[in-house]
């Protein structure tokens, strides 16, 4: 459905979810690498079969995860406060919350400034939840995209880290598709005690990351 803002109509829904989405879109996602840098240094990613089983594991039993369903909530009305204190509150490591606060930050003032929609100060996923709801975008849609972009953001990270070919990531994104899409419907229907994860050594790597001698990534 068509939503009016400050800037006008929204008239394609798809388009404006694949702007919000696009790698263009300035939230810097580009400088963090959400713990892969040192995962690479640790010796844990060396190829492209190891990236994609770290992303399966990250989408499906971490981060990735809890962010489809605190962006869910926040989509649906939940207690934007409360959902950012949590999100907040699962980040593993200092680095890691800083990537989820600064991103959610840069998403927010881009989009106050092109459609001129107030937003709560929050870590990523919840503002992106805010602004799907305030835009009246397709929930589903969304999320599959969002989830996507998650892991194409770590795939290219490692592209660069490796290195990898930039076929190898784009593979890498392909075959996370139908992961990212499955998760989507569950995260919609997912309650907050759905929260939570289990993937250590990606919590360690987030952690070690700030010590490492060298590096590229903020995270």
């Amino acid at each position: 459905m068509a939503t009016a803002t400050a800037m006008g109509m929204i008239t394609d829904p798809a388009l404006t979810l694949h702007q919000l989405f696009s790698p263009a879109f300035p939230v810097g996602a580009f400088a963090y690498s959400h713990g892969a840098e040192a995962a690479v240094q640790s010796g844990l990613l060396r190829d492209a079969a190891q990236v994609q089983a770290w992303l399966e594991e990250l989408l499906a039993h971490g981060s990735g995860w809890c962010d489809a369903v605190l962006m869910a909530q926040a989509a649906r009305g939940g207690d934007i406060a409360a959902l950012a204190e949590l999100a907040q509150a699962l980040a593993p490591s200092a680095d890691r919350r800083l990537e989820t606060v600064q991103q959610g930050a840069a998403f927010a003032a881009t989009v106050r400034a092109v459609w001129g929609v107030k937003l709560v100060e929050a870590p990523y996923p919840v503002a992106v939840g805010q602004v799907v709801r305030a835009l009246d975008l397709p929930l589903a849609d969304a999320l599959r995209l969002y989830l996507q972009a998650f892991a194409a953001n770590i795939a290219g990270a490692c592209v660069r880290l490796i290195p990898l070919g930039q076929t190898d990531g784009q593979r890498i994104t392909a075959a996370l598709a139908p992961l990212c899409a499955a998760l989507a419907p569950r995260a919609i229907a997912a309650a907050p005690d759905d929260l939570g994860g289990f993937v250590p050594m990606a919590d360690i790597q987030s952690q070690r990351h700030g010590a490492l001698y060298s590096r590229i990534f903020r995270s």
